[in-house]
């Protein structure tokens, strides 16, 4: 079967498909935190919310925000009345939770602007993909990386000398730097929003797909191929992408790639 290449509703794909497959991560995180009835929790980049659903089904308070406007829209749809779910960062109100599960270098001002106004001792936890080798979805990844053009160099300033050329300032290309969504160095994170680790730990994140069309279309849904989709061909990101997932093809036709996610936990000082 030809695999769908491109979806037509990234966000829808992202609610049926890929959102799930966090589920032990949300739930690992939930736990170690003790949310529960009367827990006020917050959700940075929520999603289509069902991290959110499930601090509810244990009795939470909550409330999201996320940049994707099509996501905030499904996640109104499955959030009880009265949730709000918002397309930016509300102003840090009294949360006992803070939570950024899909933790990104792109979130640090947003998670630094609402730190200034939290209150002392709110539990912040971050989290994001674990170690390469602990990740069989990592040459996926990388397609998203080698598809993506480099930024270009980064001019520091007009020449020193009038008859030289200007200043440009050449760094080894990151992963980060060419697809900014695909990893983030949480430990670096925390420290940038000016937190300290309290406490961390590992869990495991099986992605496994019915079949491989359903593996490509929740995998474009996650928007770490959003600037490889805009830089190339779709079809040929399409086309890697279901060359990459064939090692993890069963013989009926599901695919399952085991992976391992990381949080970290913090308080607000």
């Amino acid at each position: 079967m030809t695999p769908t290449l491109v979806p037509h509703h990234p966000a829808r794909d992202w609610a049926e498909i890929q959102e799930r497959m966090l589920v032990p991560l949300y739930e690992a995180v939930y736990e170690r935190l003790g949310v529960g009835a009367g827990s006020r929790v917050l959700g940075l980049g929520c999603g289509s919310g069902l991290a959110l659903l499930m601090a509810v089904a244990r009795g939470a308070r909550v409330s999201g925000a996320d940049r994707d406007h099509a996501r905030v829209e499904l996640a109104g749809r499955r959030l009880p009345e009265g949730v709000t779910v918002t397309g930016e960062a509300p102003e840090a109100g009294p949360y006992d939770v803070i939570t950024a599960f899909h933790a990104t270098d792109g979130l640090l001002p947003e998670l630094t602007a609402l730190l200034r106004t939290a209150r002392r001792g709110t539990a912040v936890a971050l989290a994001g993909w674990g170690p390469p080798e602990r990740c069989a979805t990592e040459p996926v990844l990388r397609i998203a990386a080698r598809l993506t053009p480099r930024k270009p160099p980064v001019r520091t300033g007009p020449a020193p000398f009038p008859d030289r050329a200007p200043t440009v300032r050449t760094e080894p290309a990151r992963l980060s730097d060419r697809a900014p969504t695909v990893r983030a160095d949480l430990d670096r994170l925390v420290a940038a929003a000016g937190l300290r680790p309290v406490a961390s730990g590992w869990v495991a994140c099986p992605f496994g797909y019915a079949d491989e069309a359903g593996a490509v279309r929740g995998l474009l849904s996650t928007g770490v191929f959003d600037e490889a989709l805009r830089a190339t061909d779709p079809s040929r990101v399409g086309k890697e992408i279901a060359a990459a997932l064939a090692p993890y093809a069963r013989a009926d036709g599901t695919v399952w790639m085991p992976n391992t996610f990381r949080y970290v936990l913090t308080r607000v000082p």
